[in-house]
């Protein structure tokens, strides 16, 4: 049988449009609170999605909080994550995370046009965490990722770590984090040429104000990428920031000024690159809610649920 007709546009949507690295899924927010902030959330430290962002920041969780998150990505493509955490005396805090990507069925064809069946795609990513005290107030983190791809018959595997540090100022509500993700190669690949993973390096800050409801995120992303200026390393940031109310109920907003550059078309963003989302309580269980503008191409919505036990 000829190779599938439809293989390049798989191919293509699991990449994201990049030409260079693999296992993009890798770079999405799964968590709405997160999305709802832009990603600005290299500096959290009171959320078990932090994980996602910088290792270090699950040092500061409380018992043993689970959170379960759910995409519906434009088309037929949803995604899912679900993180885990716990302390264990004298010995550190870990997580256990899974992120889940299914891009749908497509028509199986030969490259005259003939029909033969169905096939999928997804991705899957399976994290262990870890994370300690380096001193009073700074504190580490690490993540080990198993990676899976798979188009129809085809599959490929890869590796990744996650490193982490997280310094915090209680006495004035500022935390720092500063992570490196993705660090890590194919074990097996689609094509005689591995791929480079979606390598991402984060610097950035949250400040909680003192009196005001109110918490700023901040976050400097892909500071690994090439510029032929140094500061031009600087200009993909992403901002939000979150409304606290007594009530239990949360107000957030972010902006990614590079989502709003990518999904520019013609002179035209729209509302691309800009993000709200809600959470409230419901007895033991914290609901959040997240909408993601793509401008013109679309939106993101996304649910989540966490509790602890």
């Amino acid at each position: 049988m000829k190779k599938f007709a439809g293989l390049v546009l798989i191919m293509l949507i699991a990449n994201s449009l990049s030409a260079q690295n693999t296992y993009e899924f890798l770079r999405l927010d799964y968590s709405p609170r997160a999305a709802a902030l832009a990603g600005s959330f290299v500096a959290s430290n009171d959320d078990p999605n932090v994980v996602f962002y910088n290792p270090a920041g699950i040092n500061f969780l409380q018992g043993s909080p689970i959170s379960f998150s759910f995409l519906k990505y434009l088309m037929d493509i949803n995604s899912a994550s679900l993180t885990y955490s716990r302390e264990f005396e004298n010995i550190g805090r870990f997580s256990a995370a899974i992120q889940y990507i299914n891009y749908g069925n497509f028509t199986e064809a030969t490259f005259d046009g003939i029909k033969t069946g169905e096939f999928s795609a997804g991705d899957a990513a399976f994290l262990i965490g870890y994370g300690n005290e380096l001193g009073e107030n700074f504190y580490y983190g690490v993540n080990a990722k198993f990676i899976y791809s798979s188009i129809a018959s085809h599959s490929s595997t890869g590796y990744a770590f996650d490193l982490g540090l997280h310094y915090a100022f209680p006495e004035s509500n500022w935390n720092f984090g500063f992570s490196v993700l993705n660090l890590g190669g194919q074990i097996s690949s689609y094509f005689d040429t591995k791929e480079e993973l979606p390598l991402d390096i984060r610097l950035g800050f949250t400040k909680q104000l003192e009196k005001l409801p109110f918490k700023f995120y901040w976050s400097f992303n892909r500071l690994n990428e090439k510029h032929d200026n140094f500061f031009d390393r600087f200009q993909n940031i992403t901002a939000g920031g979150e409304f606290i109310f007594k009530s239990g109920f949360n107000l957030r907003f972010g902006y990614d000024n590079q989502k709003r550059k990518d999904f520019k078309i013609g002179t035209s963003a729209g509302l691309a690159g800009f993000n709200l989302g809600f959470g409230f309580f419901v007895s033991s269980y914290h609901i959040d809610y997240a909408f993601s503008s793509l401008g013109s191409i679309g939106s993101l919505h996304r649910i989540g649920i966490s509790t602890e036990f």
